[in-house]
């Protein structure tokens, strides 16, 4: 039986890849959340009217992969120090958060976010937000696997700063 989790964590173009090469990922969609207009479209979204966030919706199969190994992952693609954007995304709509759909999700990625803190690995607070889940609107078409279809420009996106950061913080 499959299960859906949901994480905001900048440009959604960039959040794809690293959980689509997990095993037991069966989907990986590309949407918005968080807001209070039904099915926006990007434009909507990045004018910052809509309250959404950029997110992606992923289907996973348990039995192979947990939602704490997803929440793990999520933290090594975001910089959790950023409440307003993440990388060269500014704004609300690219704000970093951890869309929780029960009380069980709930208690996995608060004490992942506790540990996180604890371990010191950051100089500033972690500011990461964790809310519950709201309706997610799948992104048009061509936002889908959009580093799988244009990789010239996704390779840009990751220029962006997120690689460099991901690395400096997540080399052990």
């Amino acid at each position: 039986m499959s299960a859906k989790a949901i994480f905001a964590g900048g440009c959604f173009w960039c959040m794809v890849k690293p959980f689509d090469s997990q095993p037991g990922i069966e989907k990986v969609v590309s949407g918005y959340t968080g807001g209070h207009v039904a099915n926006p479209t990007y434009e909507q979204v990045a004018s910052h009217q809509t309250g959404h966030t950029e997110a992606v919706e992923i289907t996973y199969d348990p039995e192979v992969i947990s939602y704490a190994d997803l929440v793990e992952i999520y933290w090594r693609q975001t910089d959790p120090t950023d409440a307003m954007g993440q990388f060269q995304d500014r704004g609300d709509s690219y704000r970093p958060v951890i869309f929780v759909n029960n009380d069980e999700e709930r208690a996995i990625a608060e004490a992942s976010k506790e540990q996180l803190v604890k371990s010191g690995r950051f100089d500033e607070p972690i500011v990461t937000q964790i809310e519950d889940a709201k309706p997610f609107y799948p992104a048009e078409e061509e936002h889908q696997d959009f580093y799988k279809k244009n990789p010239f420009r996704y390779q840009i996106e990751e220029m962006g700063g997120r690689e460099k950061f991901i690395k400096q913080q997540w080399t052990d």
